[in-house]
């Protein structure tokens, strides 16, 4: 699914439906095809009542995937938020410490935002980044705020205010690299396309005795099930595709450099 993943939405919808409805095609000449003498008999002989469950599969297996993407997507936006805010408040709390440290401070953070920006985010769209890199500024800044030396009650509380809060986005940090790995396996595709395959299969026997009602049924279930894998698929990967979570938060926080 990598190469679908790297298409626009409006050729991944042309690749999903041309894909459906050559298999709705192929469906359909096979059956009427096959369907002369006691296989006619057998094809027409499948209940109709069996198409709403294998439908109801379909939407569960489709609902199921949607609920996954979603969620990842929200997971990523919000780890990316959560990071965003808590770079936020350092630079606004290392305020307290004017000169020297304010101002190494305000280096490192923007290092952090242009890694995490222009290698990170590369990394996770591959779904390559991982957990082992050591994001050099962000540590380099946590050490820095430790050794911090208060004067006042006031500085003691930033002190402690801005550790808190770079520790946060070294956790935000990580819970976006976690959610990057995060997409709809091969297990999974299989799973829903066999389904909607499968289906479109008891449509044509259901109706291989009406040529024209048995192309309508597999255009219109092929249609449907083209919209609901341009769904998944669109938004697959939470760090890639059209839809992706992009750093512009991050970026948007970034200290204004002196």
């Amino acid at each position: 699914m990598s190469r679908l993943d790297d298409l626009s939405t409006v050729w991944l919808s042309v690749a999903w439906f041309a894909a459906l409805y050559i298999v709705a095609a192929v469906i359909y000449v096979v059956v009427f095809a096959l369907a002369t003498g006691r296989r006619a008999q057998a094809f027409k002989a499948v209940s109709p009542g069996l198409l709403p469950p294998m439908g109801l599969l379909f939407a569960l297996l489709v609902g199921f995937l949607v609920a996954q993407v979603w969620n990842d997507a929200e997971r990523a936006e919000l780890a990316v938020d959560r990071e965003a805010s808590a770079l936020r408040s350092v630079d606004l709390l290392t305020a307290s410490f004017p000169g020297e440290p304010q101002m190494r401070m305000r280096v490192l953070l923007r290092r952090h935002i242009e890694e995490a920006a222009n290698r990170e985010w590369p990394a996770m769209a591959e779904g390559n980044a991982t957990l082992t890199v050591v994001p050099t500024a962000l540590n380099e800044a946590l050490r820095l705020a430790v050794t911090l030396t208060p004067r006042t009650e006031g500085q003691k509380t930033a002190q402690r205010e801005i550790v808190a809060s770079l520790q946060d986005a070294l956790d935000a940090r990580r819970q976006r690299i976690i959610v990057s790995e995060s997409s709809v396996n091969w297990v999974k595709w299989t799973a829903v396309i066999l389904v909607a395959a499968l289906t479109l299969l008891a449509i044509a026997f259901v109706q291989s005795d009406n040529r024209l009602t048995a192309a309508i049924s597999l255009w219109l279930f092929a249609s449907a099930v083209a919209c609901a894998l341009v769904l998944i698929a669109a938004q697959d990967r939470p760090f890639d595709g059209e839809f992706r979570v992009r750093p512009d938060v991050l970026q948007e926080v970034e200290p204004a450099k002196p």
